[in-house]
């Protein structure tokens, strides 16, 4: 399978994953693991908040959204390594029985100034649910080697 290396990228080109189902299971286990509040946890109690029932942590949607980019861009030689998250934001909760898929445009592309054998990628992901409504944004920084270094 061929790799992809930094000028393998250009400004506009757009990866689409395929589709994650959310289920309670993961989400009550991810949340006790690392966001035990009831609205991520217990139905009930849930019910009695903001969410109006069982709603995935933020956090959980990054790393499930982690997933999905990791899925839909082409492999990356070395691996696909991150620099920074700009502007992130949840739009609306992720529940049981969501379908999630992504979506990611590069934004720019740019030799590194410090470090020639390296190129920094930004693109604009959203992450949406299967009404293709947005539960997720960010701009993602990635850094990915260059060919010939």
């Amino acid at each position: 399978m061929k790799t992809y290396y930094f000028e393998d990228f250009k400004t506009g080109d757009k990866f689409t994953s395929g589709p994650y189902d959310v289920t309670t299971e993961e989400i009550k286990e991810f949340a006790s693991k690392y966001d035990p509040q009831p609205f991520h946890l217990d139905e009930e109690a849930a019910k009695k908040t903001v969410f109006q029932g069982l709603a995935a942590s933020g956090w959980h949607t990054a790393a499930m959204s982690m997933n999905l980019l990791v899925r839909a861009l082409p492999p990356i030689e070395g691996g696909m390594i991150g620099k920074s998250i700009e502007k992130m934001q949840w739009h609306r909760p992720v529940r049981p029985g969501d379908t999630l898929h992504y979506e990611c445009e590069i934004l720019n592309t740019r030799a590194s100034a410090s470090k020639p054998d390296l190129g920094v990628i930004k693109g604009r992901s959203t992450t949406y649910n299967q009404n293709n409504e947005p539960v997720q944004t960010l701009e993602v920084v990635m850094i990915a080697p260059r060919k010939g270094n």
